[in-house]
């Protein structure tokens, strides 16, 4: 027999969700079979499934240990060793400057994302254990193209996760990106388009006016800097749609240096061969907290600021 306390990350949950992370090898069939037999109980009561757990609450397992080992799987991620550039980090959420060049979660099973890379971090660090994997998993609350840099908000904490999420959701938290554009552009501009995506390419399309399947976007950019025929910009995304600040700002004649799927050839190819610069120079720069609930309260209205990565100044010394 084994007895569960509930944890913070746990509860909240349905009791049949969480026994399927702890048991995760088991089928459901098997689990309502231990519930109506009463080999799962629920603070000493039967129960069935649908009741939703507390912090605190007691889980009896009156199976084999051989039974539970049979039915268990932790799976522990086996990457290499990456130094994380953290910006903020507390129990509930870690910021992470992520690097162009990193997958912000997998594709395919033989891949190596920043979730695995986080894991292995709180696993090293002491800040998880092998025993909690069994039930939760941190992970990242937003994603970023490969080749993109800057802010990733990553929950620690099952709370962390659920109301980040939200915001996310909700667009009620604040992001700006930082990037490098061909041309010059002035004053603080909002375009609008419409933009259709190809599933299959996973590539979009920007249209200045409505198409079949498309939908309404809406970009904001202010021009921070202009050297030597590239302009830096701030960019505010008033919607959020896959790669629009990449593909509008290109539809609009001024494609973001080193964009090898929406940019200019011959740009990318002057900046590879003048600064060296082999990826998109677009850069997730920084976030503001929205009013938060509790236990994240005291992260309402708090901003934070991801630094440029050495390629920008490579253009411009002032663009760090």
């Amino acid at each position: 027999m084994q007895s569960l306390h509930v944890s913070q990350n746990e509860a909240g949950q349905r009791l049949d969700k969480l026994l399927s992370k702890y048991l995760n090898l088991a089928g459901k069939s098997f689990l309502y079979k231990m519930m109506r037999k009463k080999n799962i109980t629920l603070n000493g009561k039967k129960c069935d499934g649908s009741e939703k757990v507390a912090e605190g609450d007691e889980i009896r397992l009156f199976l084999s240990d051989e039974t539970i080992e049979k039915f268990s799987e932790v799976k522990i991620p086996s990457v290499k060793k990456v130094q994380l550039k953290i910006i903020y980090e507390d129990d509930h959420l870690v910021l992470i400057n992520k690097p162009a060049g990193m997958l912000s979660q997998k594709a395919k099973d033989t891949d190596e994302s920043l979730v695995e890379y986080l894991i292995d971090y709180l696993l090293t660090s002491g800040q998880l254990s092998t025993e909690q994997l069994r039930s939760f998993r941190p992970s990242i609350c937003n994603r970023l193209d490969r080749n993109t840099s800057g802010l990733v908000v990553a929950g620690k904490s099952l709370p962390g996760l659920q109301i980040m999420a939200e915001v996310f959701k909700d667009r009620s938290i604040h992001k700006y990106y930082k990037c490098a554009v061909k041309g010059k552009l002035e004053g603080k501009q909002t375009i609008n388009g419409y933009l259709k995506k190809d599933e299959k390419l996973n590539q979009v399309v920007i249209y200045k006016e409505e198409k079949p399947d498309s939908v309404p976007i809406i970009t904001e950019y202010e021009p921070l800097d202009y050297q030597e025929g590239y302009t830096l910009l701030k960019v505010t995304l008033i919607t959020g749609r896959t790669h629009q600040i990449r593909a509008h700002l290109a539809s609009i004649g001024h494609p973001i240096v080193g964009d090898y799927k929406y940019g200019d050839p011959a740009v990318n190819e002057e900046a590879k061969r003048r600064w060296h610069i082999q990826s998109q120079m677009l850069h997730s720069h920084q976030v503001v907290f929205p009013q938060l609930p509790e236990p994240l309260a005291y992260l309402s209205g708090k901003s934070y600021v991801a630094p440029l990565p050495s390629s920008f100044s490579k253009i411009c010394r002032d663009w760090s």
